[in-house]
């Protein structure tokens, strides 16, 4: 033990006087290049300017002028880099004592509501409904239970605690949909979007070009999350609403709230002063979803108001599950007798046709949207009106789910992404992932495959398909990148996008880096 404390002292010693001797050396050096060395270089000349001649006095006034400038410049540049650096830093502290107190604010919000609650549960009671009360505590109590261990079902003899629910049970008489498709109204891809363009344009007075179109039955063929981004005013909730029009089947738009902090807000909870499930809007259309066969739009608008991967977050991991068949959200902790059909065991089945269309604007008052949100959506940008066209009056349509499916299905199958472009894709993912530390990733590079051969089947062309998704899905994260220190990389990135694809071909990804790089 003696001879290791020996060896280790000794090294300890050693490597602090090294580091010692590195920082002296380093203090010698800047005060010979700016003390020391510019007293010798002005001696020098002193000594040998007896000597000069007109040209040796003209390439002397050249060497200083070339020297001051050259210091000059390095002194300007530590300046602007410090500068940068300084404003870096105190942005981002900014931005945490945002962060921090946007955080407590919500804390507060959602005391209020509690608060609120409680106070509104003492008037229910003092109105009388406090009978109503003890009598669905005393139903509560009793309890079905079995030798062989099955779950627990409370028997309950009064009204539902979910009214609502209750009341689409009975708007469907406890019988699914049926919808009978005419000839007329079983479509290819392009028809579908020519005939939704007409028909808002004729019957709406809304209008969008194809691309936009063809993105979004892209957008739903790849994903149940569409984000409709874009400044107020170009048609972002409008657009899930002239769809559902569209399908003959409304969409469900519901308005996020600031103080939405979790799901509770979104589906609801069950109040246990009354005793009843305070129902939203949301929870009955996702609930009636289940008695139909045709498309489903629910639409959460300003859906960046909150944090959507706090309120929205139990969808987000449910997706993700390859078997639908456990896409279950919890709703109640229990089963009672009285519940509504498709509340099984206090889970409800989120189905297949039913998509989550959410509009978002970028401004003081939103939040960011996170990557876990749109690695998990397809994103559309929507920052132009469309051009007003006359087009001939259009009839709606009847479309099942089953149908459109198909059509997305074949579509993908008969339009796979060529081997050509995916070598060309697997190269600017190589590129991308040395340069920016960004990297496509399995989730992504699915959708793409799912994406890009959807949108062909709409009509589109393929590398405007790429195009589109990969600035949204990889350039748009270089956002969070400091890219004052990355332009001549990005140069570099728009250099090998026109190599690989052609000049020009990929031209909104260019115009989204230009702008990235003008903007810093």
């Amino acid at each position: 033990m003696t001879a290791f404390s020996n060896y280790f002292l000794t090294y300890i010693k050693t490597l602090l006087e090294n580091i010692g001797n590195l920082f002296n050396h380093l203090w010698q050096i800047i005060i010979h290049i700016f003390f020391v060395d510019p007293v010798q270089y002005f001696t020098q000349l002193i000594h040998n300017w007896g000597n000069f001649g007109f040209v040796d006095w003209l390439f002397e006034l050249l060497a200083i002028v070339v020297n001051v400038a050259f210091f000059g410049f390095l002194v300007l540049r530590i300046i602007q880099l410090i500068r940068r650096y300084i404003r870096f830093v105190r942005r981002e502290i900014e931005k945490d004592a945002l962060l921090e107190e946007i955080a407590e604010l919500n804390k507060r919000t959602a005391e209020l509501v509690d608060e609120k609650n409680k106070i509104l549960a003492l008037k229910m009671t003092n109105m009388g409904i406090g009978t109503f009360n003890n009598e669905a505590q005393g139903a509560a109590s009793g309890m079905e239970s079995s030798d062989s261990g099955k779950k627990e079902v409370k028997k309950d003899s009064g009204a539902s605690r979910f009214s609502k629910l209750i009341a689409v049970d009975e708007k469907y008489d406890g019988e699914p949909q049926v919808i009978i498709m005419e000839d007329s109204d079983r479509l290819t891809l392009p028809q579908l979007v020519d005939r939704f363009i007409n028909f808002s344009a004729s019957q709406l007075h809304l209008y969008y070009n194809h691309k936009v179109i063809r993105t979004f039955f892209a957008g739903l063929a790849t994903s149940k999350i569409i984000i409709l981004e874009g400044i107020s005013g170009t048609g972002k909730t409008s657009l899930p609403y002239a769809m559902g029009r569209f399908f003959k089947n409304p969409a469900a738009i519901c308005s996020v709230q600031p103080s939405w902090r979790d799901r509770a807000e979104m589906i609801g909870y069950f109040n246990e002063f009354t005793k009843r499930f305070n129902e939203t809007d949301f929870l009955k259309a996702l609930y009636e979803t289940l008695y139909r066969e045709d498309i489903n739009l629910i639409v959460l608008d300003e859906m960046n108001l909150a944090r959507i991967e706090y309120y929205f977050a139990d969808f987000l991991s449910i997706m993700e599950m390859p078997n639908v068949d456990e896409w279950l959200i919890d709703i109640v902790p229990d089963s009672w007798s009285t519940d509504p059909k498709f509340i099984i065991d206090g889970k409800l089945l989120v189905p297949q046709n039913v998509w989550f269309i959410g509009t978002a604007n970028r401004d003081d008052s939103t939040y960011t949207i996170t990557d876990k949100v749109y690695d998990r959506a397809t994103s559309i940008e929507m920052n132009r009106r469309a051009d007003v066209i006359d087009a001939p009056y259009t009839e709606a349509i009847d479309m099942t789910y089953d149908y459109f499916n198909e059509l997305c299905k074949t579509g993908q199958a008969n339009n796979p992404i060529s081997e050509k472009v995916l070598d060309k894709l697997s190269k600017l993912d190589e590129f991308v992932a040395e340069k920016f530390k960004i990297t496509f990733g399995n989730r992504i590079l699915k959708q793409i495959k799912l994406f890009v051969p959807a949108f062909v089947a709409c009509g589109g062309d393929e590398i405007d398909g790429l195009d589109y998704i990969v600035v949204r899905k990889i350039f748009r994260k270089f956002e969070t990148l400091n890219i004052a220190f990355l332009k001549d990389e990005i140069n570099q990135l728009i250099a090998l996008l026109d190599k690989l694809f052609g000049k020009g071909a990929f031209a909104e990804s260019i115009d989204f880096l230009h702008e990235l790089v003008k903007n810093y």
